[in-house]
């Protein structure tokens, strides 16, 4: 007896969420061209000037929505207030961290680092929520420590801007589960950079009073690339949380090495970034923990899936 097929509406939603996740990753992969072209302003000025934007922008969204109840919610519950703003400084890290690393020809270790974030995510997992693993996960994150070590000794010193990067967004995605995901992704982008905003906004200010700010260039053009970088934040965010809506979250997290991936073809093939033997074997063993990874989750899936069937 023939198998049937999915319902055509199926089959074109998942279609749907598969593209909107590549053209999430896509885009967060591109970053760092983004970036450079920011250029002469350096990683604090756009840093202050992407928290700032991004906030306008949702706030934009969120005013053609008419969504603002949830402000009154956030705000008679300060416990998740509290995890919002921590929410907020982990990822200005994060951010600021990687706009540092491209601007200073180290976009290669920001892609070492979101190769190792599912790893240290799941090393924070263990360690303070008490999940257990798999076998298979438990190797992966014993092969992840070993290239780890095996770059700092290499480079005769430990590689800290990956690490920031994946132990910020690691920690970042923590907050959010102890928290509670209670917020859809415009209200917490929105809410998150607005604890931000009145730092970035003081110094924004400081630095045009100084004469040093860039954002006000002859041209025009460097200018109007500052205000899109809240267009820029969202609009990939907008895509990521349209494909979780509608694709399995196991699909989404294998789609997700494309964006470390887009970040070393950039840095080595466009920016010109050197990268020696001895890198490149360690990306190798990082690599080998995340096909160890993928093949548990695409084990455990299947395993559910048998379960239910």
């Amino acid at each position: 007896m023939p198998t049937s097929t999915p319902p055509r509406s199926a089959q074109a939603t998942r279609r749907h969420g598969v593209i909107a996740a590549f053209t999430a990753y896509g885009l967060w992969g591109a970053f760092p061209l983004y970036f450079v072209a920011l250029a002469p302003a350096g990683a604090i000025e756009i840093l202050a000037h992407r928290i700032v934007w991004t906030m306008v922008t949702c706030a934009i969204v969120l005013s053609f929505r008419r969504d603002w109840g949830w402000l009154r919610d956030l705000l008679r519950h300060p416990a998740l207030a509290a995890g919002v703003a921590g929410s907020g400084l982990l990822i200005t890290v994060n951010w600021g961290t990687y706009v540092w690393a491209v601007r200073a020809d180290r976009t290669t270790d920001a892609a070492l680092g979101y190769f190792l974030n599912p790893l240290v995510s799941i090393g924070l997992g263990v360690l303070i929520l008490h999940e257990h693993l798999r076998r298979l996960q438990w190797l992966a994150v014993g092969i992840g420590l070993v290239a780890a070590i095996y770059l700092a000794v290499s480079a005769g010193g430990v590689p800290w801007v990956a690490l920031i990067l994946a132990l910020t967004f690691g920690l970042y995605g923590l907050l959010k589960n102890r928290v509670g995901v209670t917020l859809q992704p415009w209200q917490s982008l929105c809410a998150e950079s607005a604890t931000m905003a009145p730092f970035a906004l003081a110094f924004l200010i400081a630095l045009q009073v100084m004469g040093a700010s860039t954002f006000l260039a002859p041209a025009g053009v460097h200018t109007g690339l500052m205000v899109a970088s809240g267009a820029v934040t969202a609009i990939p965010l907008l895509f990521f949380a349209e494909a979780a809506r509608t694709i399995p979250l196991s699909l989404v997290g294998l789609i997700q090495f494309m964006t470390p991936v887009l970040q070393l073809l950039v840095a080595v093939l466009l920016l010109h970034e050197q990268m020696s033997m001895a890198r490149w074997t360690g990306f190798g063993i990082v690599w080998i923990a995340l096909i160890v990874l993928t093949v548990d989750s695409v084990l455990a899936t299947r395993a559910t899936s048998h379960a239910r069937g």
